[in-house]
C-alpha cells in the first residue's frame, strides 16, 4: 500500500516537473524568442535596404562605366605661340630707331584632346591650336608628349594632333545619328594641368537637348555648323574633349558654349562624331579635308515660304541661289526648289544638308530629293570640290589661295555690313611669311595694297606683281581699328 502511495507521488512529481518545464519554454520564454525573431527580421530588412541603395534602381542611369572607359583616353593640350609685333610706324621709327620697334611676345593656350587610337592620334579643336608653333599633350598618366600637328579643318573647328606612343588607352567611335533628345550624355575634359591647379579628368553629364544646331559662330567662309546641344557643364580648357554615350562611346567633341558671360551657362555644344570621323579620315589620308559642294546657296524654309511654294511643312533648306557650273545647277536643281532629303535622311533645316553634304567627297554621287511647284522630285547630284572639280584636293587648295604666307577669302555680306565697306579681302590664316613679319594677323581686313583696292586673292597678287612688290597695305583690324602702313624701298 505505501509503494502504491510513493509510486503515485513520483508520477505526480514527475508530471508536474514536465508541465513546469512546456509552461517555460512555452510562455516565459516566449517574449525573449519573439523579440529574438524581430531582430533577426529588422536585420534582414537593413541588409536588404543597404544591398538596394548600392544597386540601380528604375529609371536611374550608371555613368560609372562610361567615366572609368573615357577619362584616360582624354588628354590635355598645351600650345605655345610667338605673337609679332604691329609693323612699325614710320614716323616714330625715324625719330627713335630701332628703339621704338616692339618685340615678339610668347602668347600660351590650352584645351583637350580625345585619343582615337593606340599609336598616338588625337583630335582637339582647331581653335584650340590655331596659329601654335609648339603643342604639347599631357595624358591623365601625366606622362607629357610634343606632338605634331598632322592637319586641320577651320570649317568645321576639327585638328588632327599625333604623339609617338603605342598602347595607349583610347576611345572608340559611336554613332552620333542615333542620339536621341533627351538621351545622357557625359562630356569629358581635361581642362587645367599648371603647378598652381591641377583639374585633370572632369567629367559633367548632361542629356541631349537638340541637334543641328547652327550658332554662326566658325570664320571659315566653308564653314559647317551642326552642333549637338546639350546641358552638361563646360567651362576654359574643355575645348576639344569628349562628348560620350553611357557606353562611355565617343559621339562628339565639345567645342563651345553660349554664354552672356564667357562662363558656362546651361548650353553646350559639341561637332557630331559623324561628321568627325570623316574629318579626320580625309586629314590622315590627305592633309587636307575632301570637302564636296553642292553648288548652291541656302537659306531657312519660312511659314511664308511654307504657303507660296505649296509646303506641307515648315522645314527643309530653301535653294536661295544656284552657283554657276556647280553640282547642282548640272543635277537641274533651280532657286526655291526646297531640298527635304538627301541620300534618304531628312532635311529639316541648312545646318543639317551641310552636314549630310559635308560626309561626302568630291565625286561621289547623293540623290537629293526636292520638292517644286508641290511636287516631290528626286535626282543624282555628283560632289565637286573647292575648285569646281571632282579632282583630289591638296593641301593648300581647302581654303582661299595663300599670298605673302596668308590665306585670303573674299569678304562676306556680314564682314560689308558690319565695316561698312564694298571691297577687301579677309585674312582666315596666317602662316611664315611677309605678312606675318609685318603684324597681319587673321581675321584682318585687307582693302589696298600698293595703292590699289583689292576684292580677291588674285587681285593681291596682280597688286604686287605676283607677290614680288610690296609698297604699302590697308586694311581693317579685328576689333574695327584702321591701319596704313608704307615701306621704303
Amino acid at each position: 500500500m505505501k509503494m502504491k502511495y510513493l509510486f503515485g507521488s513520483l508520477l505526480m512529481a514527475v508530471l508536474g516537473a514536465a508541465i513546469a518545464l512546456f509552461a517555460y519554454t512555452r510562455i516565459i520564454d516566449r517574449p525573449d524568442s519573439v523579440q529574438t525573431r524581430e531582430s533577426t527580421r529588422q536585420a534582414e530588412r537593413n541588409t536588404e535596404a543597404l544591398l538596394t541603395s548600392l544597386s540601380m534602381q528604375e529609371g536611374q542611369v550608371d555613368f560609372t562605366y562610361a567615366a572609368e572607359m573615357t577619362v584616360h583616353g582624354v588628354v590635355h593640350v598645351r600650345t605655345k605661340s610667338m605673337v609679332s609685333p604691329q609693323a612699325s610706324n614710320p614716323f616714330w621709327e625715324y625719330f627713335y630707331g630701332d628703339r621704338y620697334t616692339p618685340r615678339p611676345r610668347e602668347v600660351k593656350g590650352y584645351g583637350s584632346g580625345v585619343i582615337i587610337s593606340e599609336d598616338g592620334y588625337i583630335i582637339t579643336n582647331d581653335h584650340v591650336i590655331d596659329d601654335a608653333e609648339n603643342v604639347e599633350v599631357r595624358l591623365n598618366d601625366k606622362r607629357v608628349f610634343e606632338a605634331r600637328i598632322i592637319g586641320k579643318d577651320p570649317s568645321t573647328d576639327i585638328a588632327l594632333l599625333k604623339i609617338e606612343a603605342k598602347g595607349l588607352p583610347f576611345i572608340k567611335y559611336g554613332d552620333s545619328d542615333k542620339l536621341r533628345l533627351g538621351e545622357w550624355v557625359l562630356a569629358v575634359g581635361n581642362p587645367f594641368s599648371t603647378s598652381e591647379l591641377d583639374l585633370t579628368s572632369t567629367v559633367t553629364a548632361g542629356i541631349v537637348s537638340a541637334k543641328g544646331r547652327n550658332l554662326n559662330i566658325l570664320d571659315s567662309e566653308l564653314r559647317i555648323e551642326s552642333f549637338i546641344q546639350t546641358d552638361a557643364a563646360l567651362n576654359m580648357g574643355n575645348s576639344g574633349g569628349a562628348l560620350v554615350d553611357t557606353k562611355g562611346l565617343l559621339v562628339g567633341i565639345t567645342s563651345a558654349i553660349v554664354s552672356p558671360s564667357g562662363a558656362y551657362a546651361g548650353n553646350s555644344f559639341a561637332i557630331p562624331v559623324t561628321l568627325v570621323k570623316k574629318v579626320v579620315e580625309d586629314l590622315k589620308q590627305y592633309g587636307e579635308v575632301q570637302r564636296a559642294i553642292i553648288g548652291v546657296n541656302i537659306t531657312e524654309v519660312t511659314q511664308e515660304d511654307a504657303e507660296k511654294l505649296k509646303l506641307s511643312e515648315v522645314k527643309g533648306a530653301r535653294i536661295s541661289g544656284i552657283v554657276p557650273d556647280g553640282a547642282a545647277e548640272a543635277a537641274g536643281l533651280k532657286e526655291n526648289d526646297i531640298i527635304i532629303r538627301f541620300e534618304g535622311k531628312d532635311v529639316n533645316s541648312p545646318s543639317e544638308l551641310q552636314e549630310h553634304v559635308s560626309r561626302k567627297r568630291p565625286g561621289e554621287k547623293a540623290n537629293v530629293t526636292y520638292i517644286r511647284n508641290g511636287r516631290e522630285f528626286t535626282v543624282p547630284v555628283t560632289m565637286k570640290n573647292v575648285a569646281g572639280n571632282t579632282n583630289i584636293v591638296t593641301p593648300g587648295m581647302g581654303a582661299g589661295p595663300v599670298v605673302y604666307g596668308a590665306r585670303l577669302e573674299p569678304l562676306e555680306p556680314g564682314d560689308m555690313k558690319k565695316f561698312d565697306i564694298d571691297h577687301g579681302v579677309k585674312v582666315t590664316e596666317v602662316n611664315d611669311g611677309r605678312f606675318r613679319d609685318l603684324g597681319i594677323k587673321k581675321d584682318y581686313i585687307i582693302l589696298s595694297v600698293n595703292g590699289k583696292r583689292v576684292k580677291s586673292a588674285s587681285d593681291v597678287r596682280q597688286a604686287t606683281s605676283d607677290g614680288k612688290e610690296l609698297r604699302s597695305i590697308e586694311g581693317i583690324q579685328s576689333n574695327g581699328t584702321m591701319f596704313s602702313y608704307s615701306f621704303r624701298n
